[in-house]
């Protein structure tokens, strides 16, 4: 959400260094970041693992969004999935526990982001249409198939995530 004088990221004109034809999943990543910024400002601890009538949590979805980034980028970039991110995969929907959790949950959430943008800033357009295999069946997508959907599947989940965080602060009020 971005703030009354600011327009929304895709708005803001291009992002210098992506590419033309990614500049879409770029934009939708980059809003999805400021939204889940603004939402979880100050957001209460004790909170992040509440699941309103059974729906994922905010822990759940926060820890999703970074995992599934990661992956999705690791498959458009040719790459099987190593040890740790099958175990990051492994521990999705799990509290670590840890103090700051919330923040720091955001944290990697904006990281994976980041990463993100820098690997669209290096690929290149002519590999768009190039196969790559998805997960252990090795299911068909192409480069531009995993890119695309990363970017929707982030905006699937931060919707959920700002519902989910709205209701559980109303209920807590």
């Amino acid at each position: 959400m971005a703030s009354p004088n600011v327009p929304e990221v895709w708005l803001r004109g291009p992002l210098p260094g992506v590419p033309p034809l990614l500049q879409p999943v770029a934009h939708a990543l980059l809003q999805a970041r400021e939204e889940v910024d603004a939402c979880l400002h100050d957001f209460p601890a004790e909170l992040l693992w509440e699941r309103p009538a059974g729906v994922a949590s905010v822990g759940f979805h926060l820890q999703h969004l970074a995992g599934v980034l990661d992956r999705l980028f690791t498959y458009a970039r040719g790459e099987s999935l190593s040890p740790g991110q099958l175990a990051a995969l492994a521990a999705e929907g799990k509290p670590t526990g840890q103090p700051g959790e919330a923040a720091a949950l955001v944290q990697l959430f904006r990281e994976a982001v980041e990463k993100a943008v820098a690997q669209l800033r290096v690929t290149e357009e002519k590999i768009l249409t190039q196969p790559r295999e998805v997960g252990r069946a090795k299911l068909p997508s192409t480069v531009l198939g995993l890119l695309f959907h990363a970017a929707e599947h982030t905006q699937r989940h931060v919707g959920q995530l700002l519902v989910t965080a709205r209701v559980v602060r109303q209920g807590h009020r």
